[in-house]
């Protein structure tokens, strides 16, 4: 299982990395492809957060999983929104407001925040329950390629080299995988803290969902767009469904 975990959360970080490079390389990622993930990922997560992640966190921990849950939503709202002034998820294409070297930096460790806490959830969840963990790395992945871009983007709209941005990403990539890491290293403490652990990252998820992804579809000008977010609701039902029968987990 360890090594089953710690791969997870590689490609997880390789999805990261992918989505500098087209940056980095200059390839051209249509805006309208990175809000389609964007809303499947915001669907599946808010399904993944209110269907399994709050209801496991309240059986693992009792009646303070709330409190852990609550801890997860601030810290990331902390060093997302409170430490960096402008962070939001896909390419960036405002070139004047990160023309601050110091804005890169705050939103580069933001994002490796972030990213940690992506890995660390998709290693726990799968600590408790492979196919929960599955169904985590999916909403994760999901989200990956356009936080990659975010970073790498970012960096070039403040003049770093070119080399420098694609390190971002890769360093990015390095913390979604530490992450994993971390949650390994953590369940060897007690039962207890793993339970902890979980509570406090499906608090990370919710703000992921709800702060992170859902604001940048609400400014999307194609209608179609929101739309998706059902579609990611869906795609989280199908996809519980199927990893089940497929894992022999019966209801």
């Amino acid at each position: 299982m360890t090594f089953t975990i710690l791969l997870y959360g590689f490609l997880a970080g390789v999805a990261e990395v992918l989505g500098g490079t087209l940056v980095v390389l200059r390839k051209e990622w249509p805006a309208r492809v990175q809000e389609y993930l964007l809303a499947l990922s915001a669907g599946f997560l808010l399904s993944l957060v209110f269907v399994e992640l709050v209801p496991e966190s309240l059986h693992a921990v009792g009646q303070d999983a709330p409190l852990y849950m609550l801890a997860g939503y601030a810290v990331l709202h902390f060093f997302e929104h409170t430490i960096v002034g402008h962070l939001h998820f896909g390419e960036e294409t405002h070139s004047e407001v990160m023309l601050s070297r110091v804005a890169s930096y705050s939103t580069f460790a933001g994002l490796c925040i972030h990213a940690f806490f992506d890995g660390f959830t998709i290693a726990v969840g799968m600590q408790f329950n492979f196919v929960l963990g599955v169904l985590i790395f999916i909403a994760v992945i999901l989200h990956k390629i356009p936080e990659g871009l975010t970073i790498a983007s970012v960096m070039m709209a403040a003049r770093h080299r070119r080399s420098t941005a694609f390190t971002a990403s890769v360093v990015v990539g390095v913390a979604t995988f530490a992450g994993a890491v971390g949650a390994l290293m953590l369940s060897g403490v007690s039962e207890k803290m793993v339970g902890v652990a979980f509570a406090f990252s499906a608090g990370v998820a919710t703000y992921v969902g709800a702060s992170d992804l859902i604001p940048e579809i609400n400014h999307a000008k194609n209608r179609i767009i929101p739309l998706l977010v059902f579609g990611g609701m869906l795609l989280f039902y199908v996809g519980k469904v199927a990893l089940e029968m497929f894992a022999g987990v019966h209801h």
